[in-house]
């Protein structure tokens, strides 16, 4: 069964992040705007996290993020060996979209990009996607709509593509990933532990602000 999960976690992630390389690519040869550069990018990642939540979710809880995989350790929901796995799954399978992403459209299948992405309002970018993105899923989870997590991951990633200045990593698997493709969705390998802590620090904000909101009081309120 766990590697049954394994492989999901692996599938989805590397599908995730195939998506976003391909797209990426896709969309720089199409249109110099990068606008609709943009657009394209957003649109083909909501869709696909749609599907693959859904479909995948029944097997593995589709994680596809180390940041759900640890939190789900926290809250006793994994055991501490199958927490490693989930991430080393998570890691490798986005590593590999990224490679295949490259090899569908000519690029080296290792490519590392040179798009640095440094600075306080980037990271505080992947603060904020982080944050809404861990909030979303467990007080969905708590408030027993779970089958509407893909619906709303999907949104929540498809806004913060364009209202953060990070366009919504929010997942430090997926960051790894981007680090080899030196393509449109791209981020220089020096520039991913700043991205990394910056979604640690969101995801426990997002955690803590969902905990606030769901905690009862002694008063009960």
């Amino acid at each position: 069964m766990l590697r049954k999960k394994l492989f999901a976690e692996f599938l989805g992630t590397g599908t995730l992040v195939a998506t976003v390389v391909g797209s990426g690519i896709m969309a720089t040869d199409i249109s110099a705007d990068v606008g609709i550069q943009l657009l394209i990018n957003t649109i083909a990642t909501v869709f696909v996290l749609y599907i693959l939540i859904t479909l995948l979710a029944p097997i593995s809880g589709a994680h596809f993020n180390p940041l759900v995989t640890v939190i789900s350790l926290f809250r006793k929901e994994l055991s501490f060996v199958n927490t490693i796995w989930y991430l080393v799954a998570q890691i490798l399978g986005g590593s590999l979209g990224a490679i295949l992403a490259n090899l569908m459209f000519e690029h080296h299948a290792l490519d590392p990009s040179q798009k640095v992405r440094d600075g306080a309002h980037l990271w505080l970018g992947e603060v904020i996607a982080s944050a809404g993105l861990i909030f979303i899923i467990f007080l969905a989870i708590k408030q027993g709509i779970d089958k509407k997590i893909p619906r709303l991951v999907a949104a929540w990633i498809g806004a913060a593509y364009f209202f953060t200045s990070s366009t919504s990593f929010a997942n430090p698997a997926v960051t790894i990933a981007r680090s080899l493709t030196d393509s449109f969705s791209g981020i220089n390998f020096s520039s991913v532990p700043a991205f990394i802590a910056a979604q640690i620090v969101g995801a426990a904000l997002g955690y803590s602000a969902f905990k606030y909101l769901t905690t009862k009081t002694k008063s009960g309120k």
